[in-house]
């Protein structure tokens, strides 16, 4: 049997099953092939980067919670509340 849109016979449940372990093991590959091309840093960097987002997080949580103080402040005077 055919279907409507193409000529070519439908594919049997083996062929199929087939089809997809290929594809994982095309999937497999290929990401092995990828992470032998990626430039893992060194220690000196690894350590350089970690301290920079830790500054940058702590900076912009301190942010935040300053602003939401101010905010609060801010509320507090406009509605009076206790």
């Amino acid at each position: 049997m055919t279907s409507p849109t193409t000529n070519k016979e439908p594919l049997n449940d083996s062929s199929s099953e087939n089809e997809a372990a290929n594809k994982n093991k095309n999937f497999l590959a290929s990401t092995y092939d990828e992470l032998k091309l990626v430039v893992w840093p060194n220690k000196q960097q690894l350590f350089s980067e970690s301290v920079a987002v830790i500054i940058m997080v702590t900076f912009s949580a301190a942010s935040i919670a300053s602003i939401s103080r101010f905010y609060e402040w801010a509320a507090k005077q406009i509605f009076q509340l206790n």
